[in-house]
């Protein structure tokens, strides 16, 4: 264990915080709509326009929050290792594309998030997952989702216990199980951005927006059985076998390169010799 203090590429402000507050219960509703409007609710009326308007606007929230954490001190250094990391994470996606879900990108994202912490760790997850959609030609209504999904699990990663004191196994343990959850988390979040859209006459386990929200729930539990239960899987396993297999030197070069870039020294100016 190591008593030495973390370095953070962003350090959270008030303004950041509340932001990330403002659009994570906006990203709630945004996602869980289908359970939090009971079923004589308007927004039911507009169940086929519904998805399309909150990936509307969680695009521009998200743009807005990744702006408010760069104002509280995103400076060029940190702005480097976020183009250097998002490009890896955005390289490394395409990987296992289409292979049981087995996308390495996840366990450069809880590592990332571990290291640089929970601001820095939000705008990486976005960011990445904005550049891998433009490399994969994976853009639609359901990138804004991807893209908050992502920042949350990155950020996640930032707010485990312990960031300067945990180290060696018990450390590479931790991040295993949270990458372990988070991947599962991350599917069924992104199954109820993908649910909404499917058309009701087409499968008995759609949404239907005039059915009761216990009938709904097991729609959507069936959903996931059949849909992504084993592509989540995989990516749970790769994760849990990345993160402990190469997660000692992945750790290790990160936070070199934390400290050799010194993100929280201050700029000084030595006064002229006489």
């Amino acid at each position: 264990m190591s008593g030495t203090r973390q370095a953070r590429a962003v350090r959270l402000g008030p303004r950041s915080v509340v932001a990330l507050v403002l659009v994570s219960a906006v990203g709630v509703a945004g996602f869980g709509w289908p359970f939090l409007a009971p079923p004589d609710a308007s927004v039911n009326a507009h169940a086929q326009d519904a998805p399309w308007l909150f990936a509307g606007v969680l695009v521009l929230l998200v743009a807005v929050v990744a702006a408010t954490i760069s104002e509280s001190g995103l400076g060029p250094k940190a702005v480097a290792m976020l183009g250097v990391l998002a490009a890896a994470g955005a390289a490394l996606r395409p990987i296992g594309a289409g292979t049981a879900g087995l996308e390495p990108m996840f366990f450069l994202m809880v590592l990332s998030g571990r290291v640089l912490g929970p601001g820095f760790g939000f705008v990486l997850g976005s960011v990445t997952m904005f550049a891998s959609a433009l490399v994969t030609g994976g853009v639609g209504p359901w990138m804004p989702f991807q893209m908050l999904s992502m920042g949350w699990f990155t950020m996640g990663a930032g707010l485990l216990p312990f960031p300067d004191r945990l180290r060696g196994r018990g450390e590479l343990l931790l991040l295993a199980a949270y990458g372990f959850l988070a991947a599962f988390a991350y599917g069924t979040v992104m199954n109820l951005a993908g649910w909404t859209f499917m058309n009701t006459l087409a499968s008995n386990i759609a949404f239907d927006p005039d059915a009761s929200v216990a009938d709904n729930l097991a729609r959507f539990l069936a959903y996931c059985l059949a849909t992504s239960l084993g592509w989540d899987g995989g990516r749970a396993a790769m994760t849990v076998v990345l993160t402990l297999a190469l997660g000692t030197p992945v750790l290790k070069a990160l936070r070199r390169a934390t400290r050799r870039a010194a993100f929280e020294t201050p700029v000084t100016f030595d006064a002229p010799k006489k």
